[in-house]
């Protein structure tokens, strides 16, 4: 598969270099070209600019800054499948800076580009090297072209399992989220034991149970 990065950062390096190993062509796309090349160079990906990175792919991953989020999606063209890693931290303290980032890029892109909430919940040291069977939830509309179908792919190529939650209406939960859980870790606390093991822990009921 070819995949495009929007971003050179640090997110875009780690989960570029996990495609890489998985035998995916991966450009990794920068307004800088010295560090898009340096950061390809570190992967084993190929480096152009932000332009040439959303014409490359079939997927194209958004690995930029929040607040500019939607101005950079703006150059994905049509049928193509955009992954959105991004989060609107207010670092002020630890809330949304913005209701969903995902929800903005769709309604910016065009119709024929599907977007995908995914790999927004780990730091690049997790993508660099992810621990057996990390849960990777991904939010997209199935309608869309399958979109969500394949980043589930991309998610299993990191050796990771793809975890489906919802349509992309729920990427303003996910980003949530992730800001909470980014705001603890801050503050000392640790996520990790917070969800219990099983559905029936949370009192719901759920379908098919009377």
């Amino acid at each position: 598969m070819r995949i495009g990065t929007l971003g050179n950062g640090l997110m875009a390096e780690a989960l570029a270099g996990g495609w890489v190993n998985a035998g995916h062509d991966v450009m990794i796309g920068g307004r800088s070209a010295e560090r898009a090349a340096e950061a390809a160079k570190r992967v084993g990906a190929v480096a152009g600019t932000l332009d040439e990175a959303a014409a490359y792919g079939e997927v194209v991953l958004l690995a930029v800054p929040a607040e500019v989020a939607v101005e950079i999606a703006r150059l994905v063209p049509e049928g193509t499948t955009l992954i959105d890693c991004t989060n609107a931290v207010d670092h002020r303290d630890f809330t949304l800076a913005q209701a969903s980032v995902a929800e903005a890029v769709s309604a910016a892109v065009g119709p024929g580009v599907t977007v995908v909430k995914a790999f927004n919940l780990a730091a690049d040291t997790v993508w660099r090297n992810p621990p057996p069977n990390l849960g990777v939830p991904i939010c997209g509309d199935p309608a869309r072209t399958g979109g969500a179908e394949v980043v589930a792919e991309l998610a299993r190529d990191l050796g990771c399992v793809p975890v489906p939650a919802g349509g992309l209406v729920r990427a303003k939960l996910l980003e949530a989220t992730a800001v909470f859980a980014i705001g603890i870790w801050v503050s000392g606390g640790d996520v990790r034991g917070m969800f219990p093991p099983s559905a029936e822990a949370f009192g719901t009921v759920l379908p098919g149970q009377p």
